[in-house]
């Protein structure tokens, strides 16, 4: 008999990506609009890659079984 497949949590996939290393990417918060009132120096920071914290890691590995 066939082992059943495993549901990917259908908002994790849109929000995090799985590195070839095992860390979790993620995208900033605040990026998204209003950015007229942000500082350059701010926006400019967005731009760099960010991963989740250790703590959560594991958690987000289990909602995205096949990444």
């Amino acid at each position: 008999m066939a082992k059943m497949k495993l549901k990917t949590h259908s908002g994790a996939k849109k929000r995090f990506k799985l590195t070839k290393n095992g860390k979790v990417k993620r995208g900033h918060a605040f990026r998204s609009h209003i950015l007229t009132k942000k500082t350059t120096k701010l926006t400019r920071g967005f731009r760099q890659p960010s991963y989740v914290d250790e703590t959560n890691t594991a958690a987000l590995k289990r909602m995205l079984p096949y990444g």
